[in-house]
């Protein structure tokens, strides 16, 4: 299984750009970024829920899980 981050999804949705989200949520556009390109290897709590918070959205919104199969990376 892989977890998936379908951050520039919601950003999408919302029409927010990197820079405003970062703003925002108080992480650096070079963190961001390396969520945003399903580079990370974890993600606080407490950024996840800022991120929730900036977007309007819940966590399964943002995170995904897929069989290795399907993963779209």
């Amino acid at each position: 299984m892989a977890i998936l981050i379908n951050l520039d999804v919601m950003m999408a949705r919302r029409k927010m750009g990197l820079t405003e989200l970062s703003d925002k949520v108080g992480v650096t556009l070079a963190n961001l970024s390396v969520l945003k390109n399903n580079k990370a290897k974890a993600v606080r709590f407490s950024t996840l829920d800022a991120i929730c918070k900036a977007l309007d959205c819940q966590p399964g919104d943002i995170l995904e899980c897929v069989s290795d199969e399907d993963e779209r990376i």
